[in-house]
């Protein structure tokens, strides 16, 4: 004998799986609004202070003023396609200020990731005693606004006024701080003193999250203080160590406040000393805002490159790490 659900059993059992899987779109649809409203902000940041300046310009690096005639008639802005990235590629001056950034770049950006990684693994090791008190008088410089600290530093590298230059001098030892081979390093000290703590910082943060169990299995296995910090604490930071090179790039490529405040008392800096020195010039000394344009997208796709060079150097060797 065969029996049948009743009809309204049969219809609840059928209407189940079209709830819930109403329930279900109902929940995403509100996961996806809530999503939205919280980064609704970012985005709005997003296109006020970087997209929208930047395709500004772009569309200001197609356009020049230009003068009909001889140059009598009003000035007109007119479109010449990639005429100002023509001029600015070619412009002597700029491509030295590339290269002036690059020798910057190779001296800089290893000396900050090595010595702040350096400093945080002291401090990580206990060898610093008061270390919270180490931790602040590293991360003070920082504290400080970089004109501030470029005119602290000019005032210790000018002749006549510095105490240092003075102190050297009677110990017959002449140091032209702001000279032809010494200016780039100057910057570089400057940038050093400014950034290390910072970075210093976020790697000791990082190196707060390596498990204590792995260090203490380092020390059973018979590893030292230095083999325990290069060869365990190290490999395990490795991701801030990339993160903290890519910024310390993105920053050194901006090059501009140093330079420009001790171009004041050094003739071997000059108004296109860096690329971001350039722009300036182009933009409010020549009053050429379709090169200064031009010039700054290409040092915006060049610092693009370049990060993501970087980002995917970083992830191509912790992959070959984690074999």
């Amino acid at each position: 004998m065969t029996t049948t659900a009743p009809p309204a059993r049969a219809a609840r059992t059928a209407a189940a799986p079209a709830a819930a899987r109403g329930a279900r779109a109902s929940a995403r649809r509100r996961e996806h609004m809530a999503c939205g409203v919280l980064m609704t902000p970012f985005l709005i940041l997003l296109a006020t202070v970087f997209l929208i300046p930047v395709g500004t310009a772009v569309w200001l690096s197609f356009f020049s003023d230009d003068q009909p005639g001889l140059g009598f008639g009003p000035e007109r802005t007119v479109f010449v396609g990639l005429r100002s990235y023509t001029a600015v590629l070619t412009d002597p001056t700029f491509l030295g200020s590339l290269g002036v950034v690059a020798l910057y770049c190779l001296i800089y950006i290893p000396l900050m990731v090595i010595g702040a990684l350096a400093l945080a693994l002291l401090l990580d090791s206990g060898v610093v005693r008061l270390r919270a008190w180490a931790q602040l008088s590293l991360f003070l410089p920082h504290a400080v606004p970089g004109i501030i600290a470029a005119l602290i530093w000019l005032y210790l590298y000018t002749p006549g006024l510095s105490p240092v230059v003075e102190l050297l001098a009677k110990g017959d030892i002449t140091i032209d701080f702001l000279g032809v081979h010494t200016v780039l390093p100057s910057i570089v000290n400057i940038a050093l003193w400014s950034n290390l703590g910072y970075n210093m910082v976020i790697f000791y943060a990082a190196l707060q999250a390596v498990p204590r169990e792995v260090i203490e299995a380092a020390v059973v296995d018979g590893a030292g203080p230095v083999r325990t910090a290069l060869q365990v604490k190290a490999p395990l930071v490795r991701s801030s160590i990339a993160m903290v090179a890519m910024f310390t790039l993105i920053w050194a490529l901006q090059l501009f406040t140093e330079p420009m405040l001790l171009s004041q008392s050094s003739p071997m800096i000059n108004s296109r000393f860096s690329p971001s020195m350039y722009i300036y010039d182009a933009a409010f000394t020549r009053n050429n805002y379709g090169l200064a344009a031009a010039a700054s997208v290409i040092l915006l796709l060049c610092t693009v490159a370049l990060s993501y060079g970087v980002t995917r150097w970083t992830n191509r060797s912790q992959k070959e790490a984690a074999r």
